[in-house]
C-alpha cells in the first residue's frame, strides 16, 4: 500500500503509521511518535502546535469557557486543578471517538498523577488529535468499583473505537478477564497491570524491566542467570519473560527460586548456591515488597562482585535508594527524560512532565495516528500487535497478543546511591 499524504506534522508525530498498513517507516523499523524538528519550532514558526488551550467543555462546572482557570494548569507550576476533575470533559472533533479514564479528583498522589496525565493528553491532542479524534475523559475518582463500571460502560457502548486508562489495577484486571472479540482495544494505564488479550498494559512492568537486564547483561557475554522472584502468581510470566529475553543471545535461565517475605532471604540464597554452581548474574524482582532482605543474604555471599554481576528491577526504585543496590544494575525508564515533548509541556503548563505526562501523550498520539493512518476502524489487533512496534516519548514500545507491553529503555548501574546510565537503550526487540 502507498503511503497516503497527510499532514507532515501528523506523519512526523503520529504512533499509528505501521508497516501493516503503510511502507513509510523510520530507520529503526518502528513507527515514529516524535520529531523534534517538527513540533519543537519556537511559537509563531512554521510547524508549532497550537497552545493547548483545549475545547473543554465541562457539563457539571456549568460549561466552562475554553482556557477557564478549572480547566488549565497551576500557574504555580503543578498538574492540572482539581477543580476541572468534577465532570465528564471533550476535548476535540474529530469522527474517532476515543474514551479516556482517569483518576482525576482522587485524593493524594493518585489524583495528581490523573491530572498529570489529562495535560498529556491535552498536549497530545493540541498537536496532532483535535481534528481526528472526540475524547473523551471520566473521572475515576481512585475508585475501582467505579472505575470498573466507566470501563465496562465505555466498552460496551458501542461507540468508543479505542479505551484509554482505568488506571485502578483491580478495574483493569476486571476488564482482561471479560470475554467477547467486538469489544474495543483498552490501552490500561494501570501500574504493574500484567494485560490481557485486547486490554494492553502501557506502563512499565516488572517482567519487561527484569527481561531488558537480564537481556543486557547477556549481549555483554553472560551466560548462566539465576531468577529470586516473590512467591504467587506474578512470578511465572516474569520467569517466562526473563528466559524469552535470554535465548535471544544464548543465554540460560538455569533456575528460578521463588520466595516468601518471612524466610528473610537465607534460604532462598542458600538454596541457590546448593543447585547452581557459579552462576554469571542473578536476577532479583521484589514485586509488592522490598529485596533488602535478599541483597543482604547475597552480599554475603559475595553478590555483587567480580564473578557475579546482579540486575533489579525498576519496582527497586519504588522505595528510597539503599545502600544494599550498590553495584545492581536496572534497566527503567529515565523519569526525567520525556523526548522532544518536554520543553513545549514545560512551557505550557509549567512544570516538569514525567511518566504519567509521558504515557498519556504517547496513547492519545498513538490513537489519533491509528485514525490518521486507517480511520475511526483501524484499531484491532492486527495494527496494536505489529511487531515492529512504536516509538514514544517514553522510548520504542510494542503489544503483545497476550496483552503485555515490550520496551527497549534506558540501562543503569547504582553507584554511590544514584543511577548511572550505562547505555542510553537496551537492546531492541
Amino acid at each position: 500500500m502507498k503511503c497516503e499524504r497527510h499532514d507532515p506534522r501528523l506523519l512526523a508525530l503520529a504512533l499509528g503509521l505501521v508497516a501493516t498498513l503503510c511502507a513509510c517507516q523510520s530507520k529503526s523499523g518502528a513507527s515514529d511518535v516524535l520529531d523534534p524538528s517538527a513540533i519543537a519550532a519556537p511559537a509563531g514558526q512554521a510547524g508549532t502546535p497550537a497552545a493547548p488551550a483545549q475545547q473543554a467543555n465541562n457539563q457539571s462546572l456549568g460549561g466552562s469557557t475554553p482556557g477557564s482557570p478549572a480547566l488549565v494548569s497551576a500557574t504555580s507550576g503543578g498538574p492540572t486543578s482539581a477543580a476541572a476533575a468534577k465532570a465528564q470533559l471533550t476535548l476535540g472533533a474529530g469522527p474517532t471517538k476515543v474514551a479516556m479514564l482517569l483518576p482525576l479528583s482522587a485524593p493524594g498522589s493518585t489524583g495528581e498523577n490523573g491530572r498529570k496525565m489529562y495535560d498529556g493528553a491535552r498536549l497530545a491532542m493540541a498537536d496532532l488529535g483535535d481534528k481526528l479524534l472526540t475524547l473523551t475523559i471520566e473521572d475515576t475518582r481512585g475508585d475501582s468499583g467505579y472505575a470498573k463500571d466507566l470501563a465496562v460502560k465505555a466498552i460496551t457502548s458501542g461507540t468508543a473505537k479505542v479505551v484509554i486508562g482505568p488506571s485502578e489495577l483491580a478495574a483493569a484486571q476486571h476488564l482482561a478477564k471479560l470475554s467477547g472479540s467486538r469489544r474495543p482495544p483498552v490501552l490500561a494505564l494501570a501500574d504493574n497491570f500484567a494485560g490481557g488479550p485486547g486490554v494492553y498494559s502501557v506502563r512499565l512492568g516488572e517482567a519487561d524491566s527484569a527481561a531488558a537486564g537480564a537481556a543486557a547483561i547477556a549481549a555483554k557475554g553472560a551466560k548462566k542467570f539465576v531468577l529470586l522472584v516473590p512467591s504467587g502468581a506474578d512470578s511465572s510470566p516474569i520467569e517466562s519473560r526473563v528466559a524469552n529475553a535470554l535465548s535471544i543471545y544464548g543465554a540460560t535461565l538455569a533456575v528460578t527460586l521463588p520466595y516468601s517475605a518471612t524466610d528473610g532471604g537465607a534460604k532462598v540464597v542458600s538454596d541457590m548456591s546448593s543447585l547452581v554452581e557459579a552462576p554469571d548474574a542473578v536476577v532479583v524482582a521484589c514485586g509488592d515488597g522490598s529485596p533488602t532482605a535478599v541483597l543482604a543474604a547475597l552480599k554475603a555471599k559475595g553478590i555483587p562482585g567480580k564473578a557475579v554481576t546482579l540486575i533489579g528491577t525498576d519496582r527497586w526504585l519504588e522505595r528510597p535508594m539503599d545502600p544494599l543496590y550498590e553495584g545492581a544494575y536496572i534497566a527503567t525508564l529515565d523519569e526525567g527524560e520525556t523526548g522532544p515533548i518536554a520543553d513545549r509541556f514545560r512551557a505550557t503548563y509549567k512544570y516538569q512532565p514525567d511518566v504519567n505526562v509521558a504515557y498519556a501523550y504517547d496513547m492519545v498520539a498513538l490513537s489519533a495516528g491509528i485514525a490518521s493512518s486507517a480511520g475511526p476502524d483501524g484499531f484491532n489487533k492486527q495494527v496494536l500487535e505489529n511487531t515492529t512496534g512504536f516509538r514514544g516519548s517514553t522510548g520504542l514500545f510494542r503489544f503483545r497478543a497476550d496483552g503485555s507491553s515490550q520496551r527497549s529503555m534506558p540501562f543503569f548501574k547504582v553507584e554511590k546511591g544514584r543511577l548511572k546510565l550505562v547505555e542510553k537503550s537496551t537492546a531492541g526487540f
